[in-house]
Order: C-alpha cells, then structure tokens, then sequence
C-alpha cells in the first residue's frame, strides 16, 4: 500500500462529508427512485459511481488538468453539463404538468420486462451522464486526488483505489436514499403529491443547470 493510513482517513472523511452533502446526484437518485422504485435508484446510483472511475482516470493522466487550463473545453463541458440538468427538469415539470390519469395500482406493481429494462438502462445512462457532465466533480478530483497520491507509487493504480472507496461509500448512503423515498411513498400515494414533488424536483434542476451556466 503507497498511501500512509493518516493520509487514508483524512481521504474517507472528506469524500463521507462530499458524498452526504446534497447536491446534483442526490437529486437525480430520489427522482428516479420515485419513478420506477428501489431498483431504479439503485441503477442510477451505480451509474453515477461509475463516473468516478472516469474522473480518477482523467486525473491520473493529466486530462482533468488540460480541461481545466483550456477555457473553450471546460466552457463546453459546463454548458454541456448545464443543458442536461435543464433537459431533466423539464422532463420532471413535464410529468408534474401532465394530465392527471386515474391510479392503477395494479399495473404499476407489474410492469413488463422490456420497460422494466429499458428504465434501468435510462437510469443507469442518466447517473453516468450526470457525473460525467459535472465540471464540478472533474475539479475535486483534479484538486484533491493528488493531495493523497504517493509521488514514489504508480498514480493511476492509486486513482483507482481511492475512486473505489468514493464508489462504495456513495453506493451506500445514495440507495439508503433511495431507500428513504421508497419508504415515504407508503405516507405519499396521492397522485397530486407526486406530481408536486415532480415539479419540485424539476424545478430544482432547472435551478442548478442555470446557474452552473452561469458562473
């Protein structure tokens, strides 16, 4: 092992308090849990966590570095990143402005198996591209990777795991989120309720793609 443990509980306790702050992920995480269930969650999930492999990667070979240095590339990935989190809001509005359907509780605890997987590999695709487009998560890998990276060790088998300990500790505390929702649509049935927290949620993405445009 190249990394001295103090420098490794110093790493855990600043990705526990990232992972645990709310943001962008958490967001997507309990929109998706809502639309399709736990396993909907958990799929999106893992498609955010998988994006941090990418960003440990491009940090390990210099690429965050070049991005961040070269103004037009970052600009694009922080429109780029900015378009996305509008396109899942108006998505979200669209369903929180929809027509109101009478409820069917008995088709949604069936759905078929083609639209079960089709929504999994939605989900999976949006956490990817969430973190992939987030220029804020290529900074903190860029910025704080290296603070813990023994010069003497290879730096990408060291990316690598330090990324695998983000992926398992992000895992955790974004399906016990999911769990959390999952929980709370026992007390939430009411088709207005959900729409509420559709525009809610879309509303909220709207925000933050505004504003990472923006700054």
């Amino acid at each position: 092992m190249w990394i001295p443990v103090e420098l490794l509980w110093a790493y855990i306790a600043a990705i526990t308090l990232l992972t645990l702050t709310p943001g962008v992920d958490t967001l997507l995480v309990m929109r998706n849990t809502g639309r399709g269930g736990f396993g909907d969650g958990a799929v999106t999930s893992f498609g955010i966590c998988c994006g941090l492999f990418i960003h440990a990667t491009l940090s390990a070979l210099g690429i965050s570095i070049l991005l961040v240095e070269t103004a037009w590339a970052f600009t694009a990935v922080k429109w780029a990143g900015a378009c996305y989190l509008i396109w899942l809001g108006i998505m979200s509005l669209r369903k929180a402005l929809a027509r109101q359907q009478p409820d069917n509780t008995a088709q949604m605890a069936a759905p078929t198996p083609q639209s079960a997987r089709v929504s999994r590999l939605a989900s999976f695709r949006e956490g990817v591209l969430s973190n992939l487009l987030n220029p804020k998560t290529a900074l903190f890998y860029m910025a704080l990777l290296p603070q813990f990276i023994d010069p003497a060790g290879p730096a990408l088998a060291q990316s690598m795991f330090l990324a695998g300990l983000h992926f398992v500790l992000a895992m955790i505390w974004q399906c016990a989120v999911a769990a959390l929702v999952l929980k709370s649509r026992e007390f939430a049935v009411g088709q207005g309720v959900r729409r509420a927290l559709n525009g809610l949620t879309g509303g909220l993405f709207m925000a933050i793609g505004v504003k990472l445009g923006l700054e």
